[in-house]
Order: structure tokens, then sequence, then C-alpha cells
């Protein structure tokens, strides 16, 4: 066999003919050329942005089928993640759980049911109508009885705001979540709505407060509602999170099944038996796309299920960092599910490392794609990219005070998959600011390469 080559060709002559191997070297060649045009254009955004020069900006493109980074902006260093922690908590879940949720643990014992708490989120979740757990419980013929203990941990994570407890998105933390751990509030003809109804004696006028816009606020340590003397305004609308106890738990368990729910105190034995409640799937989309801080932090109890009687995050991360994220390029800091902490930090490469797994794991983009916000169409990023037929971005995002994460998936017009991770700490411009400029790259690696 001989070979010829010119500056253009490379000719391979053997027996049966000539073979012209001009395309192959045109594909490898266009692709690296690809590669460095790419490479250069983020180079030069970077560069000329006025807006991402001013603080601390972190990026990767990785392409997981050449299995390299085509382009990076300090992707090890440091940076406090906000929600892409739910990154982490989406591939645990992946990882520790099998297709449907473990709700309840259980024994039964002459005319009784016994039942533990394993964190599930979804037991009684307000947007999610489906569910067996509650239906299992409300149709025994035994006597239930509620053993509390599996969880002895604080009701928030570490290194949470204390000042936000009145918030929706800072629900506490419990080994049996019961809707949601908030109370949801609205107008109707007037006067307030009260879900569950049996918190509708908490509720009391402040005669003195003055507080616009009108909202409702609960005492710190205990479920005293108070909402200022005036007009409550149409559409109004709030969810508070209530304070947790066994005795508030109880009280909503015999209000919600209509028949009474005792209070035993027993170890769950190591043979109790599990009761399913949803699939996972469909909770791990109700965690990704509005970026529910509270399903993110009970399924990390919910792991822990898996590993023992007592539930606890701090296991549950401490084994997934033993395991299935022993090789992330850069150690990490993770203390809880949802990134409310400012105390998370991760790289934009341990980032894009997580993505690439959880793309591996579920080995469909359909079903992947079909979990996570889309730009344009739904979840977090609707507002972030324009409005599409075909989406082509599937991340997730991660917003505090100064701080504009954006990870995951974008697909090119040339058919190419990229999975990138663009992180923003200490700013002090609009978030929307940070928002568009991100979208503004993205849409480039889309439409040029």
């Amino acid at each position: 066999m001989d070979m010829v080559k010119d500056k253009n060709k490379i000719y391979i002559f053997n027996k049966g003919g000539i073979f012209l191997f001009l395309l192959s070297c045109s594909l490898l060649f266009g692709a690296c050329s690809l590669e460095r045009r790419l490479s250069s254009n983020l180079d030069q955004n970077f560069k000329r942005s006025k807006i991402l020069n001013g603080h601390h900006v972190g990026f990767v493109l990785f392409d997981p089928v050449e299995r390299k980074t085509v382009f990076e902006k300090d992707a090890n260093k440091y940076f406090v993640p906000a929600s892409n922690v739910k990154l982490l908590t989406f591939l645990t879940t992946l990882k520790m759980l099998g297709d449907s949720v473990p709700s309840l643990r259980y024994i039964e014992r002459n005319d009784s049911l016994i039942f533990w708490g394993t964190g599930d989120p979804s037991f009684l979740q307000s947007r999610m109508k489906e569910g067996h757990a509650f239906d299992f419980l409300k149709a025994t013929n035994r006597k239930l009885f509620f053993a509390p203990g599996r969880y002895i941990g604080p009701p928030y994570g570490q290194g949470w705001s204390w000042d936000d407890y009145n918030d929706y998105y800072q629900a506490e933390i419990n080994e049996l979540p019961v809707m949601d751990n908030l109370i949801h509030v609205k107008a109707e003809n007037g006067k307030l709505q009260i879900r569950p109804g049996a918190f509708l004696d908490c509720f009391v006028i402040d005669s003195v407060a003055r507080v616009k816009p009108f909202n409702v606020r609960r005492n710190v340590t205990e479920n005293v509602f108070s909402y200022p003397l005036m007009s409550i305004p149409d559409g109004f609308s709030q969810e508070i999170p209530y304070k947790l106890s066994v005795a508030t738990t109880l009280t909503l368990l015999s209000d919600t099944l209509h028949k009474p729910v005792g209070l035993v105190r027993m170890n769950m034995p190591e043979d109790a038996k599990t009761c399913y409640n949803v699939r996972t799937d469909s909770l791990l989309k109700e965690m990704l796309q509005p970026s529910d801080n509270f399903i993110a932090e009970q399924l990390l109890l919910v792991c822990s299920n898996q590993l023992g009687s007592d539930l606890s995050t701090e296991k549950t991360i401490k084994q997934m960092l033993r395991t299935h994220l022993s090789g992330l390029p850069d150690s990490v800091a993770w203390v809880d599910g949802s990134g409310l902490s400012r105390m998370n930090l991760l790289t934009p490469r341990d980032i894009t490392t997580v993505l690439d797994l959880i793309y591996k794991e579920i080995n469909d983009e359909r079903r992947l794609f079909s979990l996570l916000p889309a730009g344009g169409k739904s979840g977090t990023l609707k507002n972030a990219y324009p409005k599409t037929e075909n989406p082509y971005v599937f991340g997730k995002t991660g917003t505090l005070s100064n701080i504009h994460n954006q990870s995951g998936y974008v697909l090119t017009k040339k058919g190419k998959l990229y999975i990138y991770s663009f992180m923003n700490n200490n700013f002090v411009h609009q978030t929307t600011t940070i928002r568009n400029e991100i979208g503004r790259i993205i849409r480039e690696v889309h439409e040029k390469f």
C-alpha cells in the first residue's frame, strides 16, 4: 500500500483502487477548526463584555461526546452556587432512589398500623394530585399511630437566613411533611381563605400594623399569624411556613384523614415495610422546573432513608462524596439540598462534571430534557431565552442576592450538544442584566456552532 500527499488531499493506493481520504480528514480538521472558532468567540465575548468584567465570573463549555473542554474561564475558582446545588440533589436522587419515592415505613401489629416518615415531600404536596401513601392510610381499618424520631436535626439547613422564616421558599425540614409544610392564604370576597383549615384559629388582626403591601406574618417561635386591619386586596395570595411540632403533624393528619392518629414512641424495626407514593421523575420535575427548595431539602432526607434508620442530610451528602462524586475535579463545600446556604461552594468544572454524570445516568435526552427547565418554554428558564418551537437550552438557574448562575445543556444548530456552567457572584447589576448577558452568549453558541 502506498500513500501520496499533496497540500489538499491524501490519496491511499491499494490493489482495489484509489481511496480518497479527504472526507475523514476534512471532518477531523473541520471539527478542530470549529472548536478553535468557538473558543476564540467565547474568549472575545468575555473580554469585551462590560457587564461581566466587574464581578467574579466562571465558565466551562464541555463536549460530552469528544470528552474534552472546549473553553473555560476561571473554571477552578469557587463560587456560591445557589440553586445549582439542586443538580447535586438531582444526581443523588437518581443514584439512591428507584423509580418511586418511599413515603412511609410501617408495621402492622394486631389492630394497629404504626408508621414512620421518610421525609417524603410529595405526601399531600399541593401541586401533585397523585399519590399512594395518603390513600394507604385512609383505606386501612387499623388504628393509626405515628412514631416520630427518625429526624432529630434542625428545622433549617446550615447557613440559612433566619429572617426568611416567613417566606414560602424556606419551609422547615422534618420527617413527615404535610402539604409542603406551608399554609396557603388567599383573598376571596374580601376575606382570607386559609388552608389547611386547622390553622384558622391561629390568625389574628393586628390593629396597629399598617403594612404595605398587605401581607401576613407569623410569629418567629409559634403558629400565630397576624395581618393588618385594612382592606384585603383582590387577588392576594401568600404561602407561609408553619412552625413544626409533633402535635401539629398529628393534628393535620387527623384533620385530613378524618380519623384519629395517635402517637407512639418506638424505634423503627429493620423489617419495617415501605409504602411508596409517587414516581421519582414526577417529583424531580416538581423540584427542578420551579426550583422548589422544600422538595430539594426533603429529597436528601428521603435518600438517607436508604442508608439506615436515621434521616440525615449530612449522611446523604457524605455518602455521595465518598462514592458517586468522589471523582469531582475540585473538593466541594456542600451543606444543603436546595442551595439556600451561602456555605455551599462549587467550581464551574465541578458542576459540568455533575451534569455529565446526570447525562450518563439517564442516557435518554428526551427524558432528561423533560425534567429540566427549557429555555423560552418552562420553569426558571422560560423568560431567559426567546420562545421557540424547539427549545435549545435545558438547565438549572441559581439565584441569591448578588448571585446568578446558569448551568445545563445547549444544543447547537449544527447538531452538537455541549454542557456548560456559567457562574456569576458578587455583582451589583440587576439580576435580569446578568441573565440577559448569559442568554446572549449561550445563544451565540447555539446559532453559530
